[in-house]
């Protein structure tokens, strides 16, 4: 679908799919690498004596691909020019996110495991953003090489997708402070380094100001982590719990301002929202794609299947529903650039977007038949992904919660 970008951007698109086909299909479809992307590949990615973590293999040809991706500029494209990047926007990322998710599965960009040739870079961006001198000089070479990584302990198991509600605490003692609480749904925990724990600082505070986030190591003393076994979508990312008992960090492991935690996590969520947003327009494009195709193609009673007006009006709502989506999140990105967004926001085009591509592909798939349940038909994958874009970065009942209160400011909402 053709939609207004800057020319720069439009280019750069072209570019990428240039360099997928030069350098990353070749590598896909080499020595039966193919197996990790047709029907085999839940079996062929999977360690099931690592409790179905990945295996090496599939970690190796990732990595791979991103020393490919990164050796031809694309992989820090939303860094400065100085951190060898290509000094990236938000708009940009949400519309390459969009780009590459739309060619469908392969090497370039997997939703399961948030792999992609262009790098999310989320950690490192947090602090660049919010970071002291010290943290920059210690931290920056590690997150731009690899070896050392963030997860993020926002989440807990009594409050859900409410990052303003915690019970996870952080209290001073002498020179430093000493963390207690639990973070749950901490995603690809298992790899990382280090964890962004956001904790309680200021129980008495003002809204918005009563917590800070500390840089924790995975090895820490009193830090106890447990994969959360037996998920049935999504199954290459990492998910699992952290317990934090009797935690002991420095004054140096604070990132960003005191009691001014909130703002730091704000800022990964409102990101992250609007990345699922586009992964949700992303597979509503691939939808689009494939059921226009086949309502053409497909003859029944006569003629082709595309003739009967409740097809039309499937394809038609799904067209619509992809640019109204993407007007609205260029919108939110270019705001997002600017420091200007809001958190509802980010909540409202999350919600909406990744509401109505699963809705919408719902009946899509009924429009195509039986045929929709072949895995290489390509329609049921981005099925079983647009749930978890409902409930990834909050799900979308909670979501409603908090956005609704500047609609309703004289009601208390628990």
């Amino acid at each position: 679908m053709d939609h207004d970008i800057p020319a720069d951007l439009a280019d750069y698109l072209v570019e990428l799919d240039e360099f997928i086909e030069r350098e990353i299909r070749p590598l896909e479809e080499a020595d039966d690498n193919i197996r990790f992307f047709d029907h085999r590949r839940e079996d062929a990615r999977t360690d099931w004596d690592r409790d179905g973590l990945p295996n090496r293999e599939w970690e190796d040809l990732l990595a791979e691909a991103r020393r490919r991706a990164d050796a031809a500029g694309h992989y820090r494209y939303p860094l400065s020019a100085e951190l060898g990047g290509r000094n990236g926007t938000n708009l940009g990322m949400a519309v390459i996110r969009e780009h590459l998710a739309a060619r469908g599965l392969g090497l370039h960009n997997d939703l399961q495991n948030e792999h992609s040739i262009v790098g999310n870079n989320v950690g490192l961006l947090l602090m660049l953003e919010y970071g002291s001198e010290e943290q920059k000089a210690e931290w920056v070479p590690h997150l731009l090489e690899g070896t050392r990584g963030f997860a993020f302990g926002i989440t807990e198991p009594e409050h859900g997708s409410d990052a303003t509600h915690m019970e996870t605490s952080a209290v001073r003692d002498g020179d430093g402070w000493v963390i207690r609480g639990e973070k749950c749904w901490s995603t690809n925990a298992k790899w990382a380094s280090h964890v962004i724990v956001h904790a309680l600082t200021a129980p008495d505070g003002k809204p918005g100001h009563r917590s800070s986030c500390f840089i924790v190591p995975m090895d820490a003393r009193g830090v106890y982590y447990q994969e959360m076994a037996g998920k049935d979508l999504w199954t290459q990312s990492s998910t699992g719990s952290i317990m934090l008992d009797g935690v002991r960090v420095s004054e140096g492991d604070l990132l960003g301002d005191l009691d001014e935690g909130f703002r730091v996590m704000a800022q990964t969520l409102n990101g992250g929202r609007l990345f699922i947003a586009a992964l949700s327009l992303a597979s509503l494009a691939c939808a689009l794609d494939r059921v226009r195709e086949y309502a053409q193609e497909r003859e029944i009673m006569g003629g082709p299947l595309g003739r009967y007006q409740r097809v039309q009006d499937v394809v038609l709502d799904m067209d619509i529903a992809l640019e109204q989506g993407l007007t609205w999140l260029v919108d939110l990105c270019n705001r997002y650039d600017a420091g200007t967004l809001d958190r509802e926001s980010a909540a409202k085009v999350k919600v909406e977007c990744s509401r109505r591509a699963s809705d919408l592909l719902t009946l899509a798939m009924e429009v195509c038949g039986g045929v929709a349940c072949f895995d290489e038909f390509g329609l049921s994958r981005h099925h079983r992904d647009l749930f978890v874009c409902r409930v990834g970065e909050g799900s979308n009942f909670a979501l409603k919660g908090f956005a609704t209160r500047p609609l309703m400011p004289s009601i208390t909402l628990d």
